[in-house]
């Protein structure tokens, strides 16, 4: 993982000082490690962090393969967010 920042535990080492931001391995199967890498290199994916938590002095991470919303798809969102405030404006103007 890069640039994720995992701030140690103050109770868990006095003498050992870990960098916070340093690059954390995947514990992972090769497999699975290049078929997420081939999913992010396509355009439109990346890999999203769902949950971070201490299990027994390590920390896991949930991830997912996200892909992100197409132009044509971000236009469909705003036109039906205009939309529900025309019909906002209207009802609240009908009912003064």
């Amino acid at each position: 993982m890069l640039g994720c920042q995992i701030n140690p535990l103050k109770t868990a080492s006095t003498h050992v000082n870990p960098d916070a931001i340093r690059t954390k391995k995947l514990l992972l199967k090769k497999d699975d490690i290049k078929h997420l890498i081939i999913k992010v290199e396509q355009k439109g994916y990346t890999l999203v962090p769902l949950n971070l938590h201490w299990k027994n002095g390590y920390v896991k991470c949930e991830i997912a393969l996200a892909k992100g919303k197409a132009e044509h798809d971000k236009r469909d969102v705003i036109k039906d967010r205009e939309g529900k405030r025309e019909v906002e404006r209207a009802m609240k103007s009908r009912s003064r």
